[in-house]
């Protein structure tokens, strides 16, 4: 049995703390996992993500943006996620589709019946088990990413703030349309307390066996 599980979150949300975790746990049970991240994960994936969050584009249109993200992810879904997940391994991908919905629709006005689309085209229809959402006021989440100085200031990250608030509603309303798929978690509780719930719940996915076979 294998498992495509995927993160979402405003910026500074603690994504990458709580994918590392949870690769830790999952290989302390002994399973296969694989994670990567979008934009990027493969050789050309990289250097889309170069360009779509380069601070210097600010020209860069909403249609541009939606068109390199999801060329970004045909390529990762076709050269690394399938792949993966026909071998049973289990994914944990940094974002995903839900992204597009999010920040180019719910963010940039983009028509959400033709992002859902492009989507299928760009994924081939592959959608994740479980997607985790952690849930933090993005004025919050900027600060954390500011201060933490681990990675330059992208090309997303420096939008308005009114953009970001729209963004979280967005996820939010994603989430409540389909809350088999979604996990949402407050992301200001502490790092610990994330991970139990995260952890409990692809523990009850695992024990289930609710993921895909083969």
């Amino acid at each position: 049995m294998s498992l495509f599980i995927t993160f979402e979150g405003p910026e500074g949300s603690g994504k990458t703390t709580q994918i590392r975790l949870l690769e830790n746990f999952l290989k302390a049970c002994e399973f296969a996992i694989l994670v990567t991240r979008e934009p990027g994960g493969t050789r050309i994936g990289n250097a889309i993500r170069a360009i779509v969050l380069d601070a210097n584009h600010t020209e860069m249109s909403p249609r541009a943006e939606v068109l390199l993200f999801n060329a970004a992810r045909a390529q990762i879904v076709d050269e690394v996620i399938r792949p993966a997940l026909s071998n049973g391994r289990i994914v944990l991908c940094d974002r995903y589709a839900d992204s597009t919905l999010a920040y180019q629709g719910y963010g940039h006005g983009q028509d959400l019946a033709w992002l859902r689309r492009i989507i299928n085209f760009a994924t081939a229809g592959l959608q994740p088990d479980l997607t985790i959402f952690l849930n933090i006021d993005p004025d919050e989440g900027l600060g954390r990413k500011q201060s933490g100085a681990a990675e330059e200031w992208n090309r997303m990250e420096q939008k308005a703030l009114a953009f970001h608030q729209t963004v979280r509603q967005g996820y939010l309303q994603l989430a409540a349309a389909e809350p088999a798929r979604w996990l949402v978690v407050d992301a200001t509780q502490s790092i610990e307390a994330i991970h139990a719930t995260i952890q409990q719940r692809v523990a009850l996915l695992l024990a289930t066996g609710l993921g895909r076979k083969g």
